[in-house]
């Protein structure tokens, strides 16, 4: 593992399904229909606040930074 300090930050935070539901469509037309317009899903964003990632479980998308060498922070 590389030290923390060598590492790019990224941000997590909550958005809702129908907020982001043109992306969810474009990424994966099937699953659209799994979340409804209130579910909770979270981002993953880069440091310059670009979206890179959208996930459906927090820890996951926490994990999912951490192996691509990033420090997650969770953002409200």
């Amino acid at each position: 593992h590389k030290p923390l300090a060598n590492r790019k930050i990224c941000y997590v935070r909550e958005v809702l399904a129908g907020d982001v539901r043109d992306e969810i469509e474009r990424a994966a037309e099937d699953i659209s229909e799994e979340f409804a317009d209130d579910s909770i899903l979270y981002a993953l964003h880069a440091d310059d606040g670009s979206r890179i990632a959208l996930m459906s479980d927090r820890e996951i998308a926490f994990a999912a930074a951490r192996q691509h060498e990033m420090t997650p922070l969770s953002v409200h």
